[in-house]
């Protein structure tokens, strides 16, 4: 065994993991590549034309990078775990009115579980990812993960959920480099198709982006169960059908299927009468919100209320605010009103780069 350890990285095919893995090998660690399968079109009901990063070209693509760079690697066939949990849950939060959180969920009760248990199978101390963000140890003892260098690409969004456990064990590469830095080390690497890869922004189980028909094939009854509904305003006035409420979310504005003089935009869900509240932009303005299931990261928790960054999006610039424990949730207030709150998303929070911690939006 090599004198760094040895280390599993999650290889997707694409360019930031396998840089990471070449980047972990070059510094002496012995690396063991493995790429997860965890949904397939047959089961998805997409277009016939696999992509993105469980399709057998980018399987073909992590092993081949793996072999000529001298090092071993596996594929993991987690379907049956990741449809159960990430894909349910991505159907029942829609039919409850909120907007979920996917690879929040496949983070945290997945792809980390999946790589841990692997881990330990294969004797590696360590795991890794092609995520943009850092992590380090506190005085306090707790491992902390911050911001990425790289502002536009920053993932640390999506790990509040992430236990320490797990991160004690956790390892990425490209923290401290730029996107351009890592296709940059791609092409000085010979890999120029791997270099010029196009990323993928969709969910990856909805390729094409078309979440209602995601929905109505996983549940072909769908439009018989829930069937159109009322368009309001936020003083009750009916001002127009809707196809059901499963198929809007909290600040959307195009494809409504209604014009009323001026842009109107999504404001609330009410899936009891299967109405869609609708409104003007400042109406989605919000002065506070609540968050479920908090994972605190960089302390224990909330002794006291205090000052934060808050972000509702993964790609909000973020909110001053001061959270404070009340009961199991947090309550989050906000300096100044923040706009497009919708239940089911994350919201995180930070101190500085620091990802303090995270939850899930309430209604």
């Amino acid at each position: 065994m090599s004198k760094r350890g040895r280390v599993l990285v999650a290889m997707s095919g694409g360019v930031d993991s396998s840089v990471a893995s070449v980047m972990l090998h070059e510094q002496g660690y012995e690396v063991i590549g493995i790429t997860m399968k965890t949904w397939d079109y047959a089961s998805a009901g997409g277009s016939s034309k696999e992509t993105g990063c469980c399709s057998l070209d980018s399987i073909n693509d992590a092993r081949t990078l793996a072999v000529n760079y001298g090092f071993p690697h596996y594929i993991l066939d987690i379907r049956d775990e990741f449809g159960d949990f990430v894909i349910d849950n991505f159907v029942e939060e829609y039919i409850a009115g909120r907007t979920p959180n996917p690879c929040v969920l496949c983070n945290t009760h997945i792809k980390w579980e999946a790589l841990m248990k692997r881990a330990d199978k294969l004797d590696c101390e360590f795991i890794a990812t092609g995520h943009y963000a850092n992590i380090r140890m506190h005085d306090n003892g707790r491992h902390v993960i911050s911001k990425g260098k790289d502002e536009n690409k920053d993932q640390s969004y999506v790990l509040w959920g992430v236990s320490q456990e797990n991160l004690a064990r956790t390892q990425f590469p490209l923290g401290s480099f730029t996107k351009k830095e890592i296709r940059q080390m791609a092409l000085d690497m010979g890999q120029k198709e791997l270099a010029n890869k196009s990323e993928s922004y969709e969910i990856c189980f909805v390729p094409d982006n078309d979440y209602r028909a995601f929905l109505r094939h996983k549940v072909p009854t769908l439009d018989q169960q829930i069937g159109p509904g009322n368009f309001i305003l936020s003083d009750g006035t009916v001002v127009g059908k809707h196809i059901g409420y499963p198929y809007f979310t909290i600040g959307q504005r195009k494809g409504l299927g209604i014009a009323l003089g001026k842009p109107m935009f999504v404001i609330e869900i009410l899936p009891e009468s299967n109405t869609v509240v609708l409104g003007e932009e400042h109406e989605l303005e919000k002065s506070h919100a609540y968050v479920r299931n908090v994972n605190f990261v960089k302390y224990a928790g909330l002794d006291q209320p205090m000052e934060a960054i808050s972000k509702v999006r993964y790609k909000d610039s973020g909110a001053l605010s001061t959270i404070s424990q009340e009961g199991d949730k947090v309550r989050i207030d906000f300096v100044h009103n923040v706009k497009g709150i919708a239940p089911g998303q994350s919201a995180v929070f930070y101190e500085g780069n620091d990802l303090l911690g995270g939850g899930f939006l309430m209604k």
